[in-house]
This record gives C-alpha cells, sequence and structure tokens, in this order.
C-alpha cells in the first residue's frame, strides 16, 4: 500500500466531509432537526419511515450521509494502517478522525435526544451547537494532516511537526477563527429562528426586550472582522513562506478566502439570511479552515525558511 493512496482517499473524504456539513446546515436552517422525532438511531421509532414528510426526508438523507462518512473515515484509518509502520503521524492524524467523527456522531445524537433541533431556542442548544463547531473543525483539521503527511509539498517523516511554542500568533489566530464560526453557529441559528428579522438598530441589541439569541449576533461580525484583519497580517508576516507555486498558492488561497468570507457575511445580513446564502457562506467558512489548517502545517514543519523565522516569536 502506498502514501499516495491513502493521500487521494483522504482528499475523496474531506471533499466528501464538506458535503456533510453543508447539509447538516441545511437541516438547520430548514427545521428539519427534528424530523426524525427524539429517536436516535432509528428515524420516527423505525429504520425507513414508509410515510416521510420532506423534513423527515432531509433529517434522514443527514444521517445516511453521516454514516458513510464514518465508513470513509475508518477506511482510510485502514489504508493508513496498511501504508505507514506504528507511529507514523499519518497513521495517528487518521486515528484522530476516527475519534473526532465518532465523537461528531454522539453530539448530533445529544441534540435529537434531548430536543435542541427545530426551534429550540435555549443556552443548552448554543453551547451544543458551539461544541458541534469546534469538533467539526477539529475533524477537518486531522483530516487535512492525514492528506498533508503524504503530499509532495509535505516533508518528509524524519522532520518532526514542532514549533507551537515559538509561534503564539499563529495558534492565537487560529483560536480566533474558531471562535468566528462558534458565534457564526450561533449567529445562524438566530436567523433561522427568527426568519426575517434582518438586522436590528444598535439600541435594540443592547436592549432587554430583545431574544438573547437576536443580541448575539452582533458579537460574530465584530469577532469576524477581527479574525479578518488578523489572518491578514499572519499571511504578511509569513510571506517569505511562498517561494514555490504551490506554497503561494496556498498562502494566497487563505487571505482570499478570508476576505471573501468578510464580504459574504455582509451581503448574507443585507439579503436578511436566506438559506442559500448561509450554506454559500459556510462554505467558504470550512474552505479558510482548511487552508489555514494547511498553511500551519507549513510553518510548523523542521523547514529551513523557517530557521530564521522563528526567533521572531
Amino acid at each position: 500500500m502506498q502514501l499516495s493512496t491513502v493521500h487521494r482517499w483522504g482528499w475523496f473524504t474531506l471533499f466528501y466531509m464538506v458535503a456533510v456539513i453543508l447539509w447538516g446546515a441545511f437541516v438547520r436552517a430548514t427545521g428539519s432537526g427534528a424530523g426524525c422525532g427524539d429517536h436516535w438511531p432509528l428515524c420516527n421509532g423505525v429504520v425507513v419511515p414508509r410515510e416521510a414528510n420532506v423534513q423527515t426526508i432531509i433529517e434522514l438523507t443527514h444521517r445516511l450521509t453521516s454514516g458513510l462518512a464514518l465508513v470513509f473515515v475508518l477506511i482510510l484509518y485502514f489504508l493508513a494502517r496498511r501504508a505507514t509502520p506504528r507511529g507514523h503521524s499519518v497513521r495517528r492524524a487518521a486515528l484522530w478522525t476516527v475519534g473526532f467523527i465518532i465523537f461528531e456522531a454522539l453530539i448530533g445524537a445529544g441534540l435529537v435526544l434531548f430536543e435542541l433541533v427545530a426551534q429550540n431556542a435555549s443556552m443548552k442548544r448554543m453551547v451544543s451547537m458551539s461544541l458541534h463547531l469546534v469538533n467539526t473543525f477539529a475533524l477537518l483539521t486531522s483530516l487535512s494532516l492525514c492528506i498533508w503527511r503524504t503530499s509532495d509539498i509535505s516533508l518528509s517523516e524524519s522532520s518532526r511537526m514542532s514549533g507551537l511554542k515559538a509561534l503564539p500568533f499563529t495558534a492565537a489566530v487560529g483560536l480566533l477563527l474558531v471562535l468566528s464560526g462558534m458565534t457564526g453557529a450561533i449567529a445562524a441559528l438566530g436567523d433561522t429562528l427568527f426568519n426575517g428579522v434582518g438586522a436590528l438598530p444598535l439600541n435594540a441589541y443592547l436592549s432587554s426586550d430583545t431574544p438573547l439569541l437576536l443580541r448575539l449576533r452582533l458579537i460574530h461580525p465584530v469577532v469576524a472582522c477581527l479574525t479578518t484583519a488578523l489572518v491578514l497580517y499572519h499571511q504578511a508576516k509569513f510571506f517569505s513562506l511562498f517561494t514555490t507555486r504551490a506554497r503561494s498558492f496556498l498562502g494566497w488561497s487563505v487571505s482570499i478566502a478570508a476576505i471573501v468570507q468578510i464580504g459574504l457575511g455582509f451581503v448574507n445580513v443585507q439579503l436578511m439570511a436566506p438559506v442559500w446564502m448561509q450554506l454559500v457562506h459556510l462554505g467558504t467558512g470550512v474552505a479558510l479552515w482548511v487552508l489555514f489548517s494547511f498553511f500551519v502545517f507549513l510553518i510548523l514543519s523542521n523547514d529551513p525558511d523557517l530557521q530564521q523565522k522563528k526567533t521572531i516569536y
């Protein structure tokens, strides 16, 4: 078994995972999370409901595609075990991917079993969705690491990843991206439950008469703007890494995705968050996180170009 096989399957699994994530957002945006009732893994108490409405079909489809994603991740781990020796970073990343996708399924099950779906606007749901987002990002990062460590741009296995302590700014930008995603998930929930409300005057966000979920929407654009500024500054700090066509493409892609994402956010607000726009906004955010993960892998590699750069931090 060759690493190229793991590499190709990793890319396939990553793209499929993004599709599953977007369909999960479609489930939330259409209020279909309760389409199978409070049953899990069964749907309305049966394996396949005979008389299913649209919401049931949407939710059942998400469960089936999520289950298939788990199968694809298990295949990735099997391929990694066949292609690499014990202790190899690819094998470890594949194992982490398995762990994260299992936890992803458990969070999804919890949302259904505790009825934190449909029109539920409780704090428990907001916390659960934030946790869901963090785990999804971790899943994408571990999957991306499998791809990175089997790619031509990555260094050999003898060059261990190191230097995170020397790059606190990179870690801070990553945490801000996660926080932006968490606040975005809460804002999207508010757009779903209060569809058509649109942007509110500033005094309404500060009023206790306004529902908490609507007031929290104000946090996301502030965090997103700050995150975008720091992402662009981060890419400028590591501009010296843009030494090859592949590296330059990766570096500029992160910057462009960040700019496009902030623009889509403002458009989303102006259009009052239609479902299709929410999916485009989320898809770009997921792409930004994956691209940033790849760029961080480049930074953390023991690259000769970084020996002087490390001393700055």
